[in-house]
Parts: C-alpha cells; structure tokens; sequence
C-alpha cells in the first residue's frame, strides 16, 4: 500500500510539472543508482519508506518508458523538441550530444526487454534526425526574412 502511495504523491508532487514521457524518462532515470540499479527520493523515503521510494519510482520509470514505446514518431520528434526547450540548450549542441552520446540508452529502466529498448532507440534516432532536418530549416533568428538582390 504505501508504494501505490508513494507513486501517487510523486505523480502529484513532482512528475505533474513534467508533461512528457521523454522527460520524465530522463528525470526518473537520474534518481536510480547506475551501480545498483535502485531509485532513491529523499521526500519520499522520509514520508514512505525508501523501499517504498524505490518501487514507485521504479514503477513510474516503467510507465514513462513504456508510454515512449506507444508513442508515434511524429509524437517522438514533439517530445523531443519540448525536451530540447525545457534544457534550455543550444538546439544544435543538443541533437550533437544526443546524437554522439545517446544517453536515451541508459534511461531505459531495469528489466525492460531488449525489443522493446531497441525499438525506442531506433525511433528516437530517427526522430532526432527529423527534428535535426527541421530544426536546419527553420531561419536562424535575426536572419532577414527577404534577400535583396545583389546590384
């Protein structure tokens, strides 16, 4: 009882601010401990406990992770772009590191199968490449909408 608790309070109290699955993906995956696989919450560990903590982020990493598997990719590409505007980075120093550094690939919770993961990494490539493309094709800002002709 006091996991669906403490998953209840974080969907309330902390992911309600977080609207897309890619981010919550990404924020939940920064609380689980790369060297032993568990989530740890400071709040929720002192109001639940913090295996309780543990299993409702856990169980939230999944639900994000899994929503990001239903997802289409022009759905991708949208999550990607609000991703991009709330990290307030350089759109073209973020498709570089996400490109180069795939770090979608450790975001992936613990006991995910292997399909499912790959999947969401082709898509996310692909969607990342279609953002690239528009993000490429929009005027840069300050750009003169109208050239005139050189006389």
């Amino acid at each position: 009882m006091d996991v669906l608790a403490a998953a209840d309070d974080l969907r309330r109290r902390t992911l309600v601010e977080m609207r897309q699955p890619l981010e919550r993906l990404i924020y939940l995956a920064s609380t689980r401990d790369y060297n032993t696989g568990l989530y740890y919450h400071q709040g929720l560990a002192a109001r639940y406990s913090e295996e309780a903590a543990c299993e409702a982020l856990a169980g939230c990493h999944r639900e994000a992770f899994e929503e990001l598997v239903d997802a289409s990719l022009e759905e991708l590409v949208h999550e990607l772009e609000a991703y991009l505007q709330s990290t307030r980075v350089a759109p073209r120093d973020f498709i570089v590191a996400w490109k180069g550094l795939e770090p979608y690939r450790v975001a992936v919770p613990v006991g995910i199968d292997s399909l499912s993961s790959e999947l969401v990494f082709s898509n996310l490539k692909v969607a990342l490449a279609i953002l690239e493309s528009r993000l490429a094709a929009r005027p840069e800002p300050g750009a003169s909408r109208h050239l005139s002709p050189v006389q």
